[in-house]
């Protein structure tokens, strides 16, 4: 099937979304499928080669970049897709672009997928205009709880197959062999001492807060943090400052993040009750985050905020869940966790039976062929 990918932004980026997109259109690719990113902006001047470290990818695929004025930009861009879909003689578009699948679904297959309420004053007319499209194929949504309200708020029923719910997934191989925890400490030039983990972004709401003082109750434990900002993780650094238990590594290309994640001995995903993403929204409710997948992936105990959308994936058995604002449960859990290593395994192996069933490739086996 040729299939026509449209990007929600920008190409490369170091956004959650951005990753989302090359992750699936790899895993398209991979399925056999003639596969096609098109991007809203300036051709960066970037090789394929840049590409693949960037995003962690081994399958290749077409991108292409599309200018578009500023002004009224992603609209201007639904039009070039839909136009580029045509020439090109694609079957069917993928996207989570709203202006793109509204106009896309008048005239061939589309399918959109959506990881929040649509938003502002166009968000829901542009979903309604999808949803009555005479060749909208399939909704994707990215955990129950927004398939639950997308259907309370513009009535219709989620269910299959049309509505498909599908939480993000794993590039399973990257976490084939991954070394023990000293191993991989020593290939990184880090200490050897138990530590904990933590990689993503630093925006508001993801519980670099809590780690801190977490940290500062445990000097015995290092923390690794990964990723973020450089204007975030200077700021962390400086409130780190009289912590010597707690390394920032700032951003690390996705195709290494493996070996940092396995330099832990637990990895933590502290997230709060509201979550700002990196558009700035509250994603708190409905949220499928990849470090999820990619923890389990790499069969470390698992210590994660107990909030509802978590546990569509999460359980008492691959997981330790924890208030998300107390710190104190946090810190009890870890020293419990160093203490235990007949517990530590017991989760290594549940979190990798999960990260099993959460691929990108049978994700999009999923949402292309059911």
């Amino acid at each position: 099937m040729k299939l026509l990918i449209a990007a929600p932004g920008a190409i490369p980026a170091r956004t959650a979304n951005s990753i989302q997109t090359m992750k699936m259109a790899q895993a398209f690719a991979v399925g056999g499928h003639d596969v096609r990113v098109l991007v809203p902006g300036t051709t960066p001047g970037v090789g394929w080669e840049d590409l693949a470290r960037h995003y962690g990818l081994t399958t290749r695929f077409e991108v292409a970049w599309l200018e578009s004025p500023l002004r009224l930009r992603g609209y201007t861009f639904a039009v070039q897709a839909n136009r580029y879909a045509r020439t090109w003689g694609a079957h069917a578009v993928f996207t989570r672009h709203p202006q793109t699948a509204a106009l896309a679904a008048r005239r061939m297959r589309t399918i959109l997928e959506i990881h929040d309420l649509p938003q502002g004053r166009m968000g829901p007319l542009l979903f309604t205009l999808f949803m009555r499209a005479r060749h909208a194929d399939r909704l994707v949504c990215i955990s129950r709880a927004l398939a639950s309200d997308l259907s309370k708020t513009f009535g219709f029923r989620a269910d299959e197959p049309f509505s498909l719910i599908a939480p993000d997934g794993v590039d399973l191989a990257r976490y084939a062999d991954v070394p023990e925890p000293e191993s991989a400490r020593a290939g990184l030039g880090l200490r050897q001492v138990f530590t904990a983990g933590y990689t993503g972004h630093l925006y508001p709401g993801r519980g670099a807060d809590l780690i801190l003082e977490i940290a500062r109750r445990m000097p015995e434990i290092n923390f690794l943090l990964v990723g973020g900002e450089p204007a975030q993780v200077a700021d962390m650094r400086a409130r780190a400052a009289a912590l010597p238990n707690v390394k920032l590594t700032g951003f690390v290309p996705n195709a290494d993040l493996p070996r940092y994640q396995a330099a832990c001995d637990v990895l933590l995903m502290p997230y709060q009750p509201r979550v700002a993403a990196s558009s700035g929204g509250d994603i708190g409710r409905y949220l499928s985050p990849m470090k999820m997948f990619e923890y389990l992936a790499c069969a470390r105990p698992i210590l994660s905020s107990d909030l509802p959308v978590l546990r569509e994936v999460l359980t008492e058995d691959n997981a330790v869940l924890l208030p998300p604002t107390d710190p104190q449960p946090w810190a009890d859990a870890l020293r419990a966790l160093a203490k235990d290593p007949a517990r530590r395994a017991a989760f290594s192996v549940a979190a990798r039976a999960t990260a099993e069933q959460h691929t990108w490739e049978a994700r999009a086996r999923r949402i292309i062929e059911t």
